[in-house]
């Protein structure tokens, strides 16, 4: 069996529906939805704000390829196109972690590069797993607590939201 932690976000279109397109899909897998937070853009910062959640999800059969290819079916299923690297999207669906596998292969890097220094992911993930671990990087608490107070607090929960 296989547990992963998966990022979503959107910041184009209706952006709660993407979400729940990636929530839909891995329906028959899903242990835990985070609540939604709204950030500002990261990277292209001249773009929509976002919606974030993460799923923590479980398969008997999945590995981590797999994982990869069942959330960039969803994207393609939300309209995804890659046009600019941290550019505005219907929804992506990063592949944070997959138990403890770690890859260096360029289409899939794991645990997925800048995790710890992104509170849009460890805010939510924090929310559904408070024991939560990077991979070779330690507690999500305390890399949390590691960033800036700002980037901490650009997460904003959206309780109007649900998943």
């Amino acid at each position: 069996m296989t547990r992963a932690v998966l990022s979503l976000g959107s910041n184009l279109g209706d952006r709660l529906a993407h979400l729940r397109v990636a929530v839909d899909g891995f329906a028959d897998v899903l242990v835990a939805a985070s609540p939604v937070y709204e950030t500002e853009p990261w990277g292209v910062e001249d773009q929509p704000d976002f919606l974030n959640a993460v799923l923590i999800v479980e398969d008997p059969e999945a590995d981590e390829w797999a994982w990869l290819r069942r959330g960039q079916a969803l994207e393609q299923k939300a309209g995804r196109v890659r046009e600019q690297r941290w550019g505005p999207r219907t929804l992506d669906v990063d592949v944070v972690t997959v138990d403890a596998v770690t890859s260096d292969h360029p289409d899939l890097l794991l645990p997925h590069p800048g995790t710890a220094d992104r509170a849009t992911v460890l805010i939510p993930w924090l929310a559904v797993d408070p024991a939560a671990t990077l991979p070779g990087r330690g507690p999500v608490r305390a890399l949390l607590s590691a960033l800036p107070g700002p980037d901490r607090a650009g997460v904003r929960l959206r309780p109007d939201l649900r998943l």
